[in-house]
């Protein structure tokens, strides 16, 4: 959620910045029903006033009088409700808008309408060749019996997977790889939960814009949500605090379980691992102060493009345009790796600046010179679990099918070369 009287005082920024995202949104309605909303609120605080007066003149009043002021009363009462009542109504209508109004762009962020103008900034290493035919990385695990879709479909229907054998060893390799590497850049490694009730899903934006992919669980009972990603319970772990030192960023990495129910467009890469209803990530969220989240966003981008490299997986670096950002992020980069089994480079993480979007939705402040201030909170997927085993799987494989293991994951597999 964004500061109203930014978009009070100076509504052609946001006019704009619905424009450059390529979102519709009717900001003229939005602009007149807040008018009519402080209107109104003004309205029923004269009358709570004129109510509170009577109150305190009625005991001095005669009988003949208090029954006058009564009737007067029982009009202001009225005449509150009715007000109320609109008000209510109005609000409905009006909150529907501005939960979906978007950040505010950094000025550094690529502008675009859609993904066809994100920028590649940077790439490493060229696409893998191969002196045989590659495969896809289905076609291997087929024979390897590394993966299973269809027991788990029985069980479990479409976009869901047994990983099996040496896979799973190769698995939490790198799940071991990407939390040393982030330990050993001072986030603190928390293990959250993976389900959580609605203000932490609300409060992180995932709802109202994000319902329709999200799991509902006990809707009657416990009335919670799976995370689709564990940025949710992270971010909201700090929800309603002050921060009292955050001249040092507050940095977290952790793995989870993540789900979702809509996992991309009907038909669409239906082969594979790509897409699933549940998966693995690595992640990363942050809380610093204001000014210092744009450069806080280049080190995490940097601590994901060093895992990567470590794997020595071909990626591209991509600023991400305007009309492709999420409505809360500010700026985003994504690292997109070199899958030889489609030719074409697929995305494998993100890395977003959200400034004050979720801080302000979750209330998480910090103190500075005896003032509070909302934090700046990032996160960022540093390795998304199938899509690395694919990336690996593809760029690694020999003639005879096999899969030579990255040389930084040997440590965790009991130093073998290949599976």
């Amino acid at each position: 959620m964004i500061d109203l009287k930014a978009i009070r005082t100076n509504p052609e920024q946001m006019r704009e910045n619905i424009q450059k995202r390529n979102l519709k949104v009717d900001l003229d309605a939005f602009l007149e029903m807040d008018k009519k909303i402080i209107q109104l609120n003004q309205e029923l605080d004269a009358l709570k006033a004129s109510k509170n007066l009577f109150s305190k003149l009625i005991p001095t009043l005669s009988n003949e009088e208090k029954q006058i002021k009564l009737i007067e009363m029982k009009a202001l009462w009225e005449q509150e409700k009715n007000l109320s009542e609109q008000l209510k109504s109005l609000e409905k209508d009006y909150n529907a808008i501005l939960y979906r109004l978007p950040n505010f762009l950094d000025e550094t962020a690529a502008i675009g309408p859609d993904d066809s103008w994100n920028v590649v900034e940077k790439t490493f290493l060229k696409p893998t060749q191969f002196d045989f035919e590659p495969k896809t990385h289905y076609e291997i695990w087929e024979k390897k019996w590394w993966i299973d879709t269809e027991k788990w479909s029985e069980i479990s229907g479409a976009r869901f997977w047994y990983v099996k054998w040496d896979l799973v060893f190769l698995q939490f390799a790198i799940i071991q790889y990407a939390l040393l590497k982030l330990s050993s850049k001072w986030f603190s490694p928390i293990l959250p939960p993976v389900l959580v009730r609605e203000p932490a899903m609300f409060g992180t934006w995932f709802l109202p814009a994000g319902e329709d992919g999200v799991y509902r669980v006990n809707e009657n009972d416990d009335d919670l949500y799976l995370v689709g990603t564990a940025e949710v319970p992270v971010t909201s772990y700090h929800a309603g605090e002050i921060i009292e030192d955050l001249s040092a960023p507050i940095k977290y990495v952790w793995y989870s379980e993540c789900f979702r129910k809509e996992a991309g467009s009907a038909g669409k890469d239906m082969r594979g691992i790509l897409r699933g209803h549940q998966f693995q990530k690595v992640e990363m969220v942050c809380f610093c102060k204001q000014e210092d989240s744009q450069k806080l966003h280049n080190e995490m981008v940097e601590v994901e493009e060093e895992i990567w490299q470590g794997l020595k997986i071909p990626y591209q670096k991509l600023n991400v345009c305007s009309g492709d950002l999420g409505n809360p992020a500010m700026k985003k980069y994504d690292l997109e790796a070199w899958m030889p089994g489609q030719q074409k480079f697929r995305e494998v993480t993100s890395c977003s600046n959200v400034g004050e979007y979720q801080s302000r939705r979750l209330w998480i402040r910090y103190r500075e010179d005896g003032k509070t201030k909302y934090a700046h909170t990032l996160n960022g997927t540093v390795i998304a679990l199938s899509r690395c085993l694919i990336a690996i799987i593809e760029n690694y494989q020999d003639e005879n099918g096999d899969v030579i293991i990255p040389e930084v994951l040997r440590p965790f597999m009991w130093w073998k070369e290949k599976i």
